[in-house]
């Protein structure tokens, strides 16, 4: 009787995971001549690139010495949600990273030639189980040609060869070809299907940017189709002199199925130009799009959307690029190098601190686009989720993983966790600070005790609550300066707000600078109990000097702690991130003197005090 029970548990269990409507994908995408399908039915889309998606290259917090680690499931989950109420159907991500050897300690997916790492291939299961669950597509992209989080130059390195002979090299060759087997013969750890199996992939891409002389793409191309006959292909081909441009032989190669290039010219009417002559290559023999698009005004996106729309010799586009929240609160931000000192990673629904390149403007046409393309009409955003408190000790390093969509969080405090709730603070924005706290609560109490919700908001609506945080008591208040202006200093000599060049300062979007004798003081309603100084330099020597005072006369000096003296330079010429730390036993101080020897930028001030 046992054995009939269990047998008819297991039918129900696999009669209910292939039940009508269970998410997923009934179709791999096809090609018809110049036309994706899903099924009968034409595939178009305008989406978005996200390189973080299965790759985090953006962990900038303030000790942090590498900005490389794993996404957890929370931040991937958001990414594709992002793109979900965008309208989106494609996500093309980055590439798989290799090990470099000037970053040794950097986690990565390739370690050598044949060696690949586990924990980094499971981050890619959960993608993938994801991408079904969510109905998202997958442009998945092989290798990369850039140093950036390891691709071409590195596989050449392994073996000691110079990055030119990887087209060529037949052992480097082997060595991609392996990684390439590897990957898709690969089982899915979380739903047992294999990657040349799952049709979530929309279709392999030959690697980003690629510099890659047409043998190496008859040869790899083959290759891939020889192991996967389920999936189309994209030549990543990027041209030295005209990134724009396209093999011409890739038009008659039978396994190469679909054509893109990337555009950020500066001139909108040269773009035309350029995919104009793609087209004219390509003779609507085969599906094309624009794989990478960005660093244009939103009128400029606009006329190539509608141009797009009218036109199906072109599949679709992915905008260049948009960012998940963070685990630890708030987004991960990414300035772009050659963005032109202005375009930043985007950030779903759009912020004020992205107002300089019109963020909301820009992802809220997108939206409109997105369905257009298909004939349809965006429907209401959905309200909110529920976002989730991060623990907290303090009253004033408040966080919390926010909610896909949102625009803002209204937070409520009580003294007792059964209420009354009195609502402190409306629509704060979790993109309004890079990898610090997000709120400060300036009206709490000394002594007092307290527990906090909040609830996110958007145009449609207010989520349900959070989750409770507390009980925390008060014992010290802070004083939090972003240094978004210079009106929370008592006095200052000789400074200057500075903004710009953001990714030397690990994404700060909001600094101070002075020089040799440079002074700034503030002023707190207490007495001084510690300090913490997050400046950033550009020498061996440290560049402040810190005193305290209780009259703003005589000021005498404390000794801080300094630590991270050497996380500068790197990819994008860091500065040294410098943290000054001072706990004070002056019980009368209520003044804070920074005096600056040497040419330095402030990020942010935390004084606290009872």
């Amino acid at each position: 009787m046992k054995k009939v029970i269990l047998l008819f548990t297991l039918v129900t269990l696999l009669l209910g995971c292939s039940k009508p409507g269970t998410k997923g994908f009934e179709n791999f995408i096809t090609r018809d001549g110049h036309r994706l399908m899903d099924g009968d039915k034409e595939y178009r889309f305008i989406s978005m690139n996200i390189p973080n998606l299965n790759y985090i290259e953006d962990e900038l917090s303030f000790s942090a010495e590498s900005p490389y680690r794993y996404p957890n499931e929370f931040e991937i989950r958001d990414a594709f949600e992002t793109v979900k109420q965008m309208g989106g159907k494609v996500i093309r991500i980055y590439t798989l990273p290799v090990k470099r050897q000037d970053e040794p300690d950097n986690p990565t997916f390739i370690t050598g030639p044949g060696e690949f790492t586990e924990e980094a291939f499971v981050v890619n299961d959960l993608m993938l189980k994801i991408a079904n669950e969510m109905e998202i597509r997958i442009i998945f992209s092989l290798l990369n040609n850039w140093k950036w989080m390891g691709g071409v130059p590195q596989y050449a390195a392994f073996r000691g060869k110079p990055a030119e002979d990887f087209w060529t090299d037949e052992q480097l060759i082997d060595d991609f070809k392996n990684t390439v087997e590897f990957t898709l013969n690969r089982t899915n750890t979380l739903t047992g299907v294999k990657y040349k199996d799952d049709k979530a992939i929309l279709c392999w891409e030959t690697g980003n940017e690629l510099m890659s002389p047409y043998p190496w793409v008859k040869e790899m191309a083959a290759y891939i189709k020889e192991i996967d006959t389920n999936h189309l292909l994209m030549d990543g081909f990027h041209a030295v002199d005209d990134y724009r441009y396209i093999h011409k032989e890739s038009v008659e190669d039978p396994n190469i199925d679909i054509l893109s290039s990337h555009h950020y010219e500066t001139d909108p009417f040269q773009q035309f130009v350029n995919i104009h002559s793609n087209l004219d290559i390509i003779k609507g023999k085969k599906p094309y799009i624009l794989g990478e698009l960005g660093f244009e005004s939103t009128s400029a996106h606009e006329r190539v959307y509608d141009y797009i729309i009218s036109n199906h010799e072109i599949a679709g586009t992915l905008n260049w690029s948009i960012r998940s929240h963070r685990r630890e609160g708030g987004f991960y931000w990414h300035s772009e190098p050659v963005g032109h000192g202005l375009y930043k990673a985007y950030h779903w629904p759009g912020f004020p601190s992205g107002h300089a390149y019109d963020e909301k403007g820009l992802l809220t046409l997108m939206r409109k686009k997105a369905y257009e393309i298909d004939g349809k009409v965006p429907p209401e955003l959905p309200v909110p989720k529920a976002p989730g408190l991060l623990p907290a000790q303090h009253v004033y390093e408040i966080s919390w993983q926010g909610s896909t969509g949102a625009s803002g969080y209204n937070i409520y405090r009580s003294e007792s966790d059964k209420g009354p709730w009195e609502q402190i603070a409306f629509n704060v924005s979790d993109a309004r600070v890079q990898y610090t706290p997000l709120f400060n609560d300036a009206t709490a109490e000394i002594d007092k005790t307290y527990f906090y919700k909040i609830k996110a908001v958007n145009a449609v609506g207010v989520s349900p609550e959070s989750n409770i945080l507390g009980p925390i008591k008060v014992e010290k208040k802070a004083l939090v300066d972003e240094m978004g202006n210079l009106m929370t200093l008592y006095r200052y000599k000789d400074i200057t707000v500075e903004k710009g060049q953001d990714r030397k300062f690990k994404e700060d979007t909001e600094r101070i600078q002075g020089t040799q004798g440079s002074e700034i003081i503030y002023s707190v309603p207490g007495s001084i109990r510690d300090v913490k100084i997050y400046a950033f330099e550009t020498f061996d020597q440290n560049g402040l000097e810190l005193m305290v005072s209780g009259d703003g006369e005589n000021f005498e000096p404390i000794n801080p702690k300094i630590s991270g003296e050497d996380l500068g330079e790197g990819d994008y010429g860091y500065w040294n991130a410098k943290l000054y730390e001072s706990s004070n036993d002056k019980n009368s101080s209520q003044f804070l003197k920074i005096v600056f020897k040497e040419k330095s930028q402030i990020g942010r001030t935390v004084i606290t005090y009872n």
